[in-house]
């Protein structure tokens, strides 16, 4: 029994178990499909970002470059694309994006022209700083609803399926 069926079964509601649930067949099919839940829980954790991250309007993908550049300085933009699991197009998109707002700066490589480095900017890093307690509410808010050992089990689960299952994402992730 699913856990959302159990809630429904021990609501301690009369008015509950005297109604007649209504099949809604579409849901049944829908929420049988990890696919459909792991989208959903995406977009359920980028609205509890955008709530909990407002002053800069920054996007969770940008937050993860931002962040990822705090710790690992200088990324050429392929390496940090894989670092995220973004394709180069759009990595490239995000560090234009964040460059323009004053958050990052490309350099380029003195060994080779064609490769640029990634470096935060002191408002780049004061951002990540800024918003490590913010996002911090976000994650905490998405997983309040679990028990400590539950949390642990459900991010050692999903670290399991994306490592299993690296090799099929358009980009491979770097750091598995």
């Amino acid at each position: 029994m699913s856990a959302r069926a159990k809630r429904n079964a021990t609501s301690g509601s009369n008015e509950a178990a005297d109604a007649v649930p209504e099949a809604d067949p579409a849901k049944e099919l829908l929420w049988a499909r990890p696919g459909f839940l792991v989208r959903r829980l995406h977009q359920i954790h980028v609205a509890m970002f955008f709530e909990e991250c407002k002053s800069p309007n920054i996007t969770p993908v940008q937050y993860a470059i931002l962040t990822v550049l705090s710790v690992l300085p200088g990324l050429d933009q392929t390496s940090l694309g894989q670092e995220v699991g973004l394709d180069r197009t759009t990595t490239a998109d995000v560090v234009r994006r964040l460059e323009e707002r004053g958050l990052v700066e490309r350099r380029d490589n003195p060994a080779d022209r064609r490769t640029r480095h990634v470096y935060l900017t002191r408002e780049g890093k004061s951002v990540v700083t800024a918003l490590r307690a913010d996002m911090a509410r976000a994650q905490e808010r998405m997983l309040a609803p679990l028990k400590p050992a539950q949390r642990e089990v459900f991010m050692d689960l999903l670290a399991t399926l994306v490592e299993a299952n690296n090799q099929y994402s358009r980009t491979v992730l770097r750091s598995m």
